[in-house]
């Protein structure tokens, strides 16, 4: 018997509840799970670590899909379509490092696909995309309460104000995409 495809893609568009919202929603999507990479200070870092802006870590989601119903490139275009990747450090009102639009790759083939990608959608924005592109280190796991943030608190008022408005954006952009 042939063990399904599975491919991992890893990105930070902000803060990871807002991510993993927009991922949930995605056919062919196993798993997402927020988290942190991209950092410098050593250990393991926590969210209060990460957002003191002290650590270098970005907020990032890690994306366990199928390729055969989602592809790396499409993913990338979600990603890139439901946040602003023309902001340095910044989205919305979550402003440092931590929140940097990024994409990690995990191998040559995903470095090259996020170039294009960006290429692609360079156009797109009314000012010049700032992701960055980076070979992925190490992921670190963010606690429990940060995991299916959206899902166990929809009426919370950030999810209300910053992440009910993308999954709409979604919605309206990728219908073709979603489960």
């Amino acid at each position: 018997m042939n063990s399904p495809k599975v491919g991992i893609a890893t990105v930070g568009g902000g803060c990871f509840w807002c991510t993993e919202a927009i991922f949930q929603e995605v056919r062919g999507i196993h798993k997402v799970v927020s988290g942190y990479t991209g950092g410098n200070a050593p250990g393991r870092p926590t969210y209060r670590e990460v957002c003191s802006g002290l650590t270098g870590h970005a907020e990032v989601v890690q994306v366990t899909f199928d390729p055969d119903v989602i592809s790396y490139h499409d993913l990338l275009v979600i990603f890139m379509t439901t946040h602003d990747p023309t902001t340095l450090n910044r989205q919305g009102a979550d402003v440092g490092a931590q929140y940097r639009s990024v994409i990690y790759y995990h191998d040559e083939e995903q470095h090259k696909t996020a170039t294009k990608v960006i290429q692609e959608l360079a156009d797109s924005f009314d000012a010049p995309i700032v992701t960055e592109v980076s070979p992925l280190e190490t992921f670190y796991e963010a606690e429990d309460y940060h995991q299916d943030y959206y899902r166990n608190n929809p009426r919370q008022g950030y999810c209300s104000y910053v992440i009910t408005p993308k999954l709409n954006k979604l919605r309206k952009l990728h219908a073709d995409k979603l489960g």
